[in-house]
């Protein structure tokens, strides 16, 4: 199984706070704005570098700077859109994409509904969603950005299920998943056990 489980000992805590079913919606954005900050720095290690010449108040030296077109962030909508502001404070001159996707209730199938992306070409991009449980949605999603020209994407959630992540893998190989937490498995209503509830009202305050 292909995932990069993010288990820094802040994240691993501030997850446990939003897993709490008496967490508050305010708390809840506020934790998830954190933790999405926190697991930018891991995901945003291989960047590409390049040198710059620069001025400090004694010398002149090279320093480095992160190199090619600025990153792009891609939320699936509703819940992804809680996500946006933690990795946008890490990286102010992001480039912000988005995508509408709902999951069928009867079905759980992902319906698709809008798409609309920064330029491509050149790109990298990070697609969020606080869940990854069916594989659905991140399945559909990358698929249409893939259509688009996208070539160098992650995928970044809070808690993962082992079969969204073996569906991910078998359909996407070359996107790597990054996650605060691998669960135990999903309930019959394809919910993540133990999981955190549905991340969208959560973090909405919608039932």
């Amino acid at each position: 199984m292909d995932i990069h489980v993010i288990n820094h000992p802040l994240i691993q805590h501030k997850l446990t706070l939003m897993r709490k079913k008496e967490t508050s919606s305010n708390d809840f954005r506020k934790l998830l704005k954190e933790i999405t900050l926190l697991m930018g720095y891991e995901i945003t290690r291989d960047l590409a570098m390049e040198d710059i010449e620069i001025e400090t108040p004694l010398e002149k030296m090279v320093g480095k700077r992160v190199a090619g077109k600025k990153v792009g962030i891609v939320p699936i909508l509703r819940a992804g859109f809680g996500m946006v502001e933690g990795l946008t404070e890490l990286m102010p001159s992001a480039r912000i994409g988005v995508i509408g996707l709902y999951r069928d209730p009867v079905t759980a199938k992902p319906v698709e509904y809008y798409c609309k992306l920064p330029g491509v070409e050149g790109r990298s991009f990070i697609l969020i969603d606080p869940m990854l449980a069916t594989g659905g949605s991140a399945i559909a999603a990358i698929d249409m950005m893939k259509a688009k020209g996208a070539k160098n994407i992650k995928f970044m959630c809070l808690v993962a299920a082992p079969e969204g992540v073996a569906e991910v893998n078998k359909h996407h190989p070359d996107v790597p998943i990054y996650t605060a937490a691998l669960d135990r498995q999903l309930n019959e209503k394809k919910y993540i056990l133990p999981g955190l509830g549905d991340a969208g009202d959560r973090i909405f305050g919608t039932k």
